[in-house]
């Protein structure tokens, strides 16, 4: 049992299942095209990598601490927004406009605030109620947010401890990192419980940590990589495992599905947080983000030297944005499904 002990950090953990993978293998033609199709992308500006991810939310994220309190809360809860039925994902209505998903989570956020109500600040969520919450989240159809009791525990849960540790503002515990994005992770994933996103596959510990390094990339994005942004080791984030971005690599064919697998994702199989299929396809999916950073830099592509650098976490807002866009032509990729809070 010598290997329960050490625990893997995402980018060897991805190494290691893609290693060992049964169901989910990587196609290095597909890592090439994703390459090539990202270059293009950035080349005819349709994907700003400054604005990879401002411009995706439905309010005015700014260069300031109550951006880090906000994007704490949005990533604390970033989690698990899929229906079975792809028309009948959780959906919030913002100024007329529809959003669904995370984004709809964002919306829910940003109604909350405009009415007064101060759901980034961390002495009120952790005491907020689960009746509050469901009101906070609910969504257009008067459906409640999935998973609302993992939800609402989370928020007091993440609320207290801020308070106890941190001073009450999440942007302490940002401060403590010293600029650097894997002792902000560590800081994270040792402070607050839900954010332990790991696993056990053939006898080794691994991590994906899917929310602790989507929160981290989210702050360095929105300060564009200055001031609490500013993480000199900023690379060593991976891609964020979730089950959207792996519809879009096996799109394009970087990563491919077993016959007995995609058999069992085209059924709308639900699959149990830690069972192997689910690791592999997390595992390959960080990996070939992996992959495919290392072709970007084998290309040698000059881009602006005003833009934020290429790493795996502009590629990945790439792929899941790619996924948004062409939602209709992804839709024939099934995705696999799970209810659980770390993804």
């Amino acid at each position: 049992m010598v290997g329960l002990v050490f625990l893997m950090k995402p980018r060897e953990s991805a190494a290691f299942i893609a290693s060992v993978s049964k169901d989910v293998k990587l196609n290095p033609v597909g890592i090439k095209r994703v390459a090539s199709e990202l270059v293009q992308a950035i080349v005819s500006h349709e994907f700003e990598p400054n604005n990879m991810m401002i411009h995706s939310y439905p309010l005015s994220v700014t260069e300031d601490t109550s951006s880090i309190e906000w994007m704490f809360v949005a990533d604390a809860l970033n989690f698990s927004f899929w229906a079975l039925e792809e028309n009948a994902h959780y959906s919030v209505e913002l100024r007329g406009k529809q959003y669904t998903g995370y984004m709809a989570l964002c919306a829910a956020m940003t109604k909350a605030q405009e009415a007064g109500i101060p759901i980034t600040n961390p002495k009120y969520y952790a005491n907020v109620t689960k009746e509050t919450v469901n009101e906070i989240f609910m969504s257009s159809t008067g459906e409640p947010i999935p998973m609302l009791e993992q939800r609402w525990i989370i928020l007091q849960e993440c609320g207290k401890i801020i308070n106890d540790k941190f001073e009450g503002e999440f942007c302490n515990c940002v401060r403590q990192s010293g600029n650097s994005a894997q002792k902000l992770l560590d800081l994270v994933v040792s402070n607050f419980p839900s954010f332990r996103d790991e696993g056990v596959i053939e006898g080794e510990r691994v991590s994906f940590y899917k929310r602790a390094q989507i929160l981290v990339a989210d702050i360095w994005s929105v300060f564009k990589g200055k001031g609490l942004g500013s993480f000199s080791d900023i690379d060593t984030i991976t891609m964020f495992a979730d089950y959207r971005v792996p519809q879009a690599l096996v799109h394009f064919g970087a990563m491919e599905y077993s016959e007995k697998l995609y058999k069992f994702l085209s059924t709308n199989h639900t699959f149990t947080n830690g069972d192997r299929e689910e690791m592999e396809i997390r595992g390959c999916s960080i990996h070939a983000v992996e992959l495919i950073k290392e072709e970007l830099k084998s290309q040698s592509v000059d881009f602006n030297k005003e833009e934020l650098p290429i790493n795996s976490a502009m590629i990945d807002y790439f792929l899941w944005e790619y996924r948004r866009r062409f939602a209709a032509d992804l839709a024939k990729v099934p995705y696999h499904k799970v209810r659980c809070i770390y993804y």
